[in-house]
């Protein structure tokens, strides 16, 4: 049974989040690795005291989770759910009241292609979301999807089987809003499968010290040519009349 969490247990998360430094570390730990103590406080910007400090009460909050090797302790989101809060939590400030910052290089390649936790997002992710969609691979309506036996036929000949771990509690495929192109990309364990299989191909590379995924010419060749995305995809034009 879930339990119903009271106004005063979700102020509490909330206020964790709202620190700046916590933010940081959460959004650093977005790219779904695990990143040691030191690497968090670059991502926080603050001293490696003061980030123990934070780790300590994210921890103890479950927001977290923590790895022992060795001498060194590597940290996580604690779970997909805390990735999802996350993400909604940048939609919600995407949406606010803009913000006079010029955009820069990083800003383009997060917005082209990145790391949603362990799935595809940017507009990538939305481009696969809308096009596996058109093609009646996939189907998404009122926050949850399934995959057609088509799109089951699909994913067999691209090397992925989603419905590999039928005792995951995670959904199978299921939409994420979008932070940046405010249109669906995919989740779930087809999500997770997609982002593996595209970086077993080499078709994505994860960027340094970002969640950007930069996109290699076999990337291109095969997003366009295996998932039919149109040509100009990384114009944000792929995608933006089926949702």
């Amino acid at each position: 049974m879930t339990a119903i969490a009271s106004a005063n247990a979700v102020a509490e998360i909330a206020a964790l989040i709202g620190d700046p430094a916590r933010a940081n570390i959460l959004s650093a730990l977005m790219t779904g690795r695990a990143l040691a103590a030191g690497e968090l406080a670059c991502a926080a910007g603050v001293s490696p005291q003061t980030t123990s400090g934070h780790l300590a009460k994210l921890t103890e909050a479950r927001l977290l989770s923590v790895e022992q090797q060795g001498r060194h302790r590597y940290y996580r989101l604690a779970s997909p759910d805390i990735a999802r809060a996350v993400e909604a939590l940048m939609t919600v400030a995407a949406a606010g009241v803009p913000r006079h910052r010029p955009a820069g290089p990083k800003d383009e390649a997060l917005r082209t292609a990145r790391s949603c936790y362990d799935h595809i997002a940017g507009r990538l992710g939305v481009a696969l979301a809308a096009s596996l969609c058109r093609n009646g691979r996939i189907l998404l309506a009122d926050g949850a999807g399934a995959i057609t036996e088509d799109g089951w036929r699909f994913f067999a000949a691209f090397g992925i089987d989603p419905g590999a771990d039928p005792r995951s509690r995670r959904p199978l495929c299921r939409p994420c809003l979008d932070w940046s192109e405010r249109r669906p990309h995919l989740a779930g364990r087809l999500g997770l499968a997609l982002l593996s299989r595209s970086l077993e191909l080499g078709w994505v590379v994860p960027v340094s010290d970002s969640r950007a995924l930069r996109i290699t010419g076999a990337g291109h060749r095969g997003f366009v040519g295996r998932f039919g995305l149109s040509p100009d995809w990384p114009q944000g034009r792929e995608g933006a009349q089926e949702f």
